[in-house]
């Protein structure tokens, strides 16, 4: 009997073009707690931390209490949102679900999740794109700590029984990059999220432009027939 695969995926950035609505959801936490809020750039710097890290990062002037405001501000801000508006503001990325669709009816694969997300964003996204019962284990910041600590990506493998060596993760981030170097993961760059090309490089084992070439890239580094 062959050995189970295993991709797993950031969210922010990889599936979902989410910019838009993180950039709204700081600016009002900021904002309601009498900050100045973050500039692009800064925002995109963080997508893929989880909240407390992300807000560390942001403002480091910020003490515990204040930093505590601040996340659970954009926590209210950010699931307050109308459906309409989350479809909108965070797309899915061009391919991305047939993508999904084509790895997830392949037997010997399967698919999971690592997100910066709390348990409680990923289910309403998962619901917002009709992403439920694709992926066997999703791994959230509420239990872990912030990328790129490997704890994620460790609880997909216990989750799914697959070694390390069989597993692929899949993310726009040098933090989930370097998630995946930290536990044992071949290491999949898309192009088209929220850090730069020239930083992912050194840290990925191949980098594609888009969902089209994923399929090989998943090939290639788990031994699998095209």
């Amino acid at each position: 009997m062959a050995e189970l695969k295993l991709v797993v995926f950031d969210v922010d950035g990889t599936l979902i073009d989410s910019l838009a609505h993180i950039k709204g959801a700081m600016k009002t936490a900021f904002d309601s707690c009498g900050h100045i809020p973050p500039d692009e750039a800064a925002v995109r710097s963080i997508i893929g931390l989880s909240l407390p890290e992300a807000m560390r990062q942001l403002d480091p002037s910020l003490d515990d209490a204040a930093l505590m405001e601040v996340v659970e501000a954009y926590k209210n801000s950010f699931n307050r949102s109308e459906t309409a508006e989350v479809r909108q503001d965070a797309p899915m990325f061009a391919g991305a679900r047939a993508a999904l669709d084509r790895l997830h009816a392949r037997d010997e694969l399967l698919l999971g999740v690592a997100t910066g997300k709390s348990r409680r964003g990923l289910v309403r996204m998962m619901g917002v794109h009709g992403l439920e019962g694709l992926f066997v284990t999703s791994q959230v910041a509420d239990n872990h700590p912030s990328k790129p600590h490997p704890s994620m990506l460790e609880q997909c493998l216990y989750d799914t029984g697959v070694k390390p060596h069989n597993a692929v993760i899949v993310g726009d981030t040098t933090f989930d990059m370097e998630m995946g170097r930290n536990a044992g993961f071949h290491t999949i760059a898309v192009r088209w999220g929220y850090h730069d090309a020239v930083d992912l490089a050194p840290h990925t084992d191949i980098m594609i432009d888009d969902f089209a070439a994923l399929d090989a890239a998943v090939s290639q580094l788990l031994g699998l027939p095209l």
